[in-house]
């Protein structure tokens, strides 16, 4: 086989191989759904399966009336039975499988069964279904005229301030700009702005923007969005107009740290100043002692302590020296001339004698005299 005629057999190879790769891959991006049956009676139960999801997704199920699979649900979520609703997570394939349980709408079919994403991205699908027994009715016609349309995407302005992070509510502009896709002009509309946490339902609120959007014209819209107080977490905000969303923002919201620094000072200084309120109580109504040491505490807290009169203690007195009398001494005068061997209240002996014989040893005046001390024998 020559070379050029091997170029088309390997080109047809890589197309066979390609082309079962290539399905899926397109497949995967576009979210289906499909029933086990189409029309059930209420009470019964019926499997919802689909695929081409993102992996991983939380979507929701419900049976709505007034809606076909062109037009979407005309009326919103208030047109489906939220109560018997469910909810299943995709796997890693974008595939899912969940047994639905059938429930009469509150409005009149058509109906579908309605899967939409719970958060992330918005993407949703319907498959149209018939419950048994309920009322039927045509949908409303589209209204003729004026219809505005999203041609740009959403985006939440604005930031949170320092009384957000103590619990303010969190507020934003809604910014978007919408365009005239019908044939007539648009005066003074009024959007609906829902805020939704997490898997929650939306909470609705009407805000009215003033102007006049022309056919085929353009105008940017904004709109102001606020939470509730102490709001945080996950949530989403969706703009809906002639009962169509239009359009979804997912906004994510800090904790306000303030609030929880504020209930842990407070956790702290009241288990204190009730300690030392009871510590002052407990010091002022217990029994105090009898000695001084209440004068001590007193002085402590601002007052004098009162001072006890203590007698004065007796000096220590050697036993040869007499006792100084309470009166004020006489003046000094000077000393007679002793010898050193003779106490300060004896003289010397009888006159003549310059000196003490050997036998002679001083004696105290606190000692009596003994007869029959050895160095007495002389002088007795």
């Amino acid at each position: 086989m020559s070379a050029r005629a091997r170029i088309p057999v390997l080109a047809v190879v890589l197309a066979l191989l390609v082309l079962p790769w290539a399905g899926p891959a397109q497949a995967a991006g576009t979210p289906t759904v499909k029933l086990s049956a189409s029309q059930a009676g209420t009470g019964g139960s019926l499997t919802v399966s689909g695929s081409g999801w993102r992996p991983r997704a939380l979507l929701m199920l419900l049976v709505c009336g007034q809606a076909e699979p062109s037009r979407g649900v005309v009326g919103g979520t208030n047109s489906c039975a939220n109560a018997d609703g469910r909810a299943v997570t995709t796997d890693a394939d974008g595939r899912f499988s969940r047994v639905l349980p059938v429930a009469e709408p509150p409005v009149p079919c058509p109906c579908v069964v309605h899967v939409a994403t719970a958060t992330g991205a918005r993407a949703q699908a319907d498959a149209a279904f018939q419950v048994a027994g309920h009322a039927v009715a045509p949908l409303p016609a589209e209204t003729v005229g004026g219809r505005l349309s999203v041609l740009s995407d959403t985006v939440l302005e604005g930031s949170d301030g320092v009384l957000t992070w103590f619990g303010a509510p969190p507020t934003r502009t809604l910014v978007l700009t919408v365009g005239n896709v019908g044939t007539a002009p648009v005066k003074d509309p009024v959007f609906r702005v829902g805020t939704a946490h997490g898997v929650f339902a939306p909470q609705w609120d009407e805000r009215r923007w003033r102007g006049t959007v022309a056919p085929g014209e353009k105008a940017r819209v904004e709109l102001p969005v606020e939470l509730a107080d102490g709001a945080h977490g996950d949530y989403t905000v969706s703009l809906e107009y002639g009962g169509k969303v239009l359009a979804e923002q997912p906004w994510g919201v800090d904790r306000p740290w303030g609030v929880l620094l504020f209930w842990l000072l407070l956790c702290l200084v009241v288990p204190a100043a009730v300690f030392r309120v009871g510590m002052a109580v407990v010091d002022r109504v217990r029994p105090r002692p009898a000695d001084g040491r209440r004068g001590m505490r007193a002085g402590r807290r601002g007052t004098a302590p009162a001072r006890r009169h203590r007698e004065p203690r007796p000096s220590a007195r050697l036993p040869w020296r007499r006792p100084v009398p309470d009166e004020a001494p006489a003046p000094a005068s000077p000393p007679a001339p002793t010898l050193p061997w003779f106490t300060p209240d004896s003289g010397p002996g009888p006159a003549g004698r310059l000196s003490a014989p050997h036998g002679d040893q001083p004696r105290s005046p606190a000692t009596p005299t003994d007869p029959t001390t050895p160095g007495r024998k002389g002088m007795t």
